[in-house]
């Protein structure tokens, strides 16, 4: 099967895009813009191969968009490119809406012109997945909020949507373009909610990375409010496994929800970090007598949902996933990871990008 990746240099993108080329089965076309956080470096060299081609391409460039598909040829379409920073949506919107709503509907026309086109076969067996995010469905109510011994609710495929934040409401319209297309057009599509993922060639402004980075610094370590928001936390190479059999094996019109089953209060992933940081790097910074010394508390996020976890029975249950990692173990490889590879991250922060910002 030939897969075009759309936003294959960025953080979830190339770990799909390493798993891919991991098996032979597959070739690749990995079409990214290469904005400030895509990174061709998070596909290792030595995957490379006549499977993997690179397209250095705007998602909302339409005439593009038609070149490649014309010369690759794709069987399938795996739709990751997307502005996907909360904080940075609060920033300057605009750029989340041209990207996530308008480059997902030039990249579902260019699609479904060239869909039309395919012979029988070919054209039965394609597939379009949208890979999106639970913080399209808002928030769920927190345990400090609910009532001892009374159930707490998880985001399911059928939760109504309830966006909170600019970077959401873009994911969340344009998970409803992809659906639209599939009723009005016949595109056969797929969409993935996924929750908070972590793990190797995290861009450095997201939560886990920047506590990492900073704590190696001796850097303050900022955590918004009191830290009690909650998230599920998800080890990107379990999320690539995931996304890969829900697009050669997923039905069409689906909608399926993938979580780690790790709900984690921001407060306790920056505490677990530190105290793995304390075993595996006990030597610290000048002036820093414990790594947990270094957090402090700053001014919550405008309009920061609460706590975000996923039921992902669906995926179980249809498609025979669980996640491999647990959090510990998944943590863990990550700041192994990070520890092992300064020079991606060095190169990283060489860049126009510096450690200022936080997020997850």
């Amino acid at each position: 099967m030939k897969i075009l990746v759309t936003g294959g240099a960025g953080f979830i993108g190339s770990a799909v895009v390493r798993h891919l080329l991991a098996d032979t089965d597959h070739s690749v076309v990995n079409l990214d813009k290469l904005t400030y956080a895509g990174n061709t470096e998070s596909i290792p060299s030595a995957l490379h191969s006549p499977r993997y081609v690179f397209e250095q391409v705007d998602i909302c460039d339409a005439v593009e968009l038609d070149r490649v598909f014309s010369e690759q040829q794709p069987d399938l379409i795996m739709h990751l490119a997307a502005e996907s920073h909360v904080d940075r949506s609060i920033d300057g919107p605009g750029a989340f809406i041209h990207t996530n709503l308008v480059g997902t509907y030039t990249i579902l026309e260019a699609t479904r012109k060239y869909w039309t086109g395919l012979p029988p076969g070919k054209k039965a067996a394609f597939r379009f997945h949208h890979i999106s995010t639970d913080e399209v469905y808002g928030d769920l109510p927190h345990p400090d909020e609910i009532s001892k011994g009374e159930a707490l609710p998880l985001f399911t495929e059928e939760t109504s949507y309830a966006p909170s934040s600019p970077y959401s409401a873009s994911k969340a319209g344009s998970d409803h373009l992809v659906r639209a297309w599939q009723r009005t057009y016949g595109l056969p599509t797929i969409v993935t909610n996924c929750s908070n993922n972590y793990g190797p060639y995290h861009f450095p402004e997201k939560l886990v990375p920047h506590i990492i980075l900073n704590a190696l610094a001796g850097k303050a370590l900022p955590v918004y409010g009191d830290g009690s928001q909650i998230r599920d936390w998800l080890y990107v190479e379990d999320h690539a496994r995931a996304l890969v059999k829900v697009v050669t094996q997923g039905e069409d019109g689906e909608t399926y929800n993938i979580g780690g089953h790790n709900e984690k209060r921001n407060i306790e992933v920056v505490h677990i970090l530190c105290d793995l940081l304390e075993e595996m790097v006990p030597t610290k910074p000048a002036g820093v007598n414990a790594y947990r010394d270094l957090i402090t508390f700053v001014k919550d996020r405008p309009g920061h949902d609460v706590r975000y976890a996923i039921d992902a029975s669906k995926m179980t249950r249809d498609l025979d996933w669980n996640p491999q990692e647990t959090f510990e173990t998944g943590m863990r490889k990550t700041v192994q990871w990070y520890l092992e590879n300064k020079e991606w991250w060095n190169r990283v922060l060489g860049g126009e990008y510096r450690l200022g910002r936080l997020g997850n």
